[in-house]
């Protein structure tokens, strides 16, 4: 497939995507639009943003703000009333929150509940623990994590978005992002489901506290950096900006996730693609993805605009998009 076939593949199969941009050696080699976007339009990349969250996690761990990630979530909310008689929340570790495996109160995700409160960290704090203890079960979740949004405010003494521009996103070259609101349920879904382009934005709770597992708009070549970050294991433009000892923590499987996930390995909310951690993605609803495959010195990223249940992009990268880089060094 020469270029203008990718294109026309993709505009025909795969109507969502607007973006795609990927790195071979740390050079970009291959970039694309659709649908009228362009290179440095935003996306909202939903779940990927659990990703470069964990990102930020190892920059405070790195800087002393945050001990480990066995350190209890309650050491960072000394002010939280626990009810009387709870003793599983004073055993969930952030370790619990990054590879899913906290326990909730909830079956499933309660988003009235916690994105109609002023605090959305607090609100999900009073979701956590439950009488059936730490089981080690995997609970994916959106809004449980939200308190590691919570957590990285607090140990750093800055606005979680403040921390994320001034440790990761200037350091990368992107744009600050800025928080974006939504007043109500219907801005909310406008916000997650819109096909147009989004500013340099970050959803955020109504006292400007980012979301942790959702929520943050980027472009495909803004996400292929932080990709190519990881790829040289913390390291961009000879700047160390994460340890890689983080970076080798956070794509290490610890658990795998059920038939809904495909049975994949997960880290630290990063998906593991094979067993040793060197082919590995961040992946969003829609089908947003950091791709990232270390034997072969590549990133992939894609953004894509609202389709539910989209789970067929590391296929296409892998059947289509990795090809087709091949071929160009040919």
């Amino acid at each position: 497939m020469n270029k203008h076939d990718l294109h026309s593949f993709i505009a025909d199969k795969l109507p969502n995507i607007r973006q795609i941009a990927a790195a071979k050696h740390g050079k970009v080699v291959y970039t694309d639009t659709f649908n009228g976007y362009q290179p440095d339009d935003n996306v909202h990349i939903a779940s990927v943003t659990k990703s470069i969250l964990s990102i930020l996690i190892g920059i405070a761990i790195d800087q002393g703000m945050i001990a480990s990630v066995d350190q209890k979530v309650m050491e960072f909310f000394p002010e939280y009333g626990i009810k009387r008689g709870e003793k599983t929340i004073q055993q969930v570790s952030l370790s619990h929150l990054m590879t899913m495996t906290a326990p909730y109160k909830f079956k499933s995700e309660p988003w009235t509940k916690i994105c109609t409160t002023g605090d959305w960290a607090i609100a999900a704090l009073d979701c956590l623990g439950g009488r059936a203890g730490m089981t080690g079960e995997m609970r994916y979740t959106t809004l449980g994590i939200q308190i590691l949004s919570g957590i990285l405010a607090q140990a750093s003494h800055m606005s979680t978005l403040d921390f994320a521009n001034t440790h990761l996103f200037q350091p990368l070259g992107i744009a600050p992002r800025t928080s974006c609101f939504v007043n109500n349920k219907e801005e909310h879904l406008e916000f997650v489901t819109s096909k147009s382009p989004k500013g340099n934005w970050w959803l955020s709770d109504p006292g400007g506290t980012p979301a942790a597992g959702f929520g943050l708009c980027l472009s495909a070549e803004e996400m292929c950096r932080i990709g190519q970050l990881c790829l040289n294991q913390g390291v961009f433009n000879n700047r160390t900006i994460v340890s890689a000892d983080w970076i080798s923590q956070m794509v290490t499987p610890r658990v795998k996730g059920g038939e809904r996930f495909h049975h994949m390995q997960y880290g630290y909310l990063w998906w593991v693609l094979d067993e040793k951690g060197s082919i590995y993605s961040a992946i969003g609803d829609s089908g947003n993805v950091i791709y990232v495959n270390a034997n072969e010195n590549l990133v992939v990223s894609i953004t894509s605009v609202f389709k539910p249940k989209v789970l067929d992009r590391i296929d296409f990268i892998t059947k289509y998009i990795e090809p087709y880089i091949m071929h160009l060094e040919n």
